[in-house]
């Protein structure tokens, strides 16, 4: 008998958040704060990663967030996330965030922000549990899967580089 849960689908995981952003949002440009915008990210990317480990799961890590187009106040903003990759504990969930404009009602959404996250599921004494493995279903699925090992590859990397460097005694 195996202690590893049974494989999810990414389809499982997937979550739609949609808000209209507001006076409350804005930064001292006009334009929605930044952070407004990271915590809608993580709002996201939060019930994506407790959907597909079917409880508990906490923001380790925010790995990219990239700011394509400044967001406005009365822009409806839709953020969607998915798990793209999970590990034995640790899953990586990467959002979209995508504006309609306000003033131009037929016009189509524009990505104005794109993230990727590793949440890792936690139990009720807020230890590491397993998480089920995700199942790509479709080539989309498959290259995100492909892409976030090279992330998380990166991340280790950069980790170990920075421990190492740490190690070495000032002259």
């Amino acid at each position: 008998m195996s202690d590893q849960p049974v494989g999810r689908p990414t389809s499982h995981s997937r979550v739609t958040l949609s808000r209209i952003m507001t006076a409350v949002d804005v930064n001292l440009y006009g334009t929605v704060h930044g952070g407004v915008l990271m915590k809608f990210v993580d709002d996201v990317a939060g019930a994506a990663a407790a959907r597909h480990s079917g409880g508990t799961a906490v923001t380790a890590a925010i790995d990219e967030i990239v700011f394509a187009e400044p967001v406005r106040v009365g822009d409806l903003v839709h953020a969607y996330a998915q798990v793209n990759w999970t590990g034995s504990t640790s899953m990586e969930v990467g959002v979209r965030l995508s504006a309609e404009r306000w003033d131009t009602a037929d016009g189509e959404p524009i990505t104005v922000a794109t993230a990727y996250l590793v949440f890792v599921g936690v139990d009720v004494s807020g230890q590491p549990r397993p998480t089920p493995p995700v199942l790509p279903e479709t080539p989309e699925d498959e290259r995100r899967f492909r892409e976030a090992i090279i992330r998380r590859e990166h991340r280790l990397a950069r980790r170990k580089a920075i421990q190492d460097a740490r190690a070495i005694p000032a002259e």
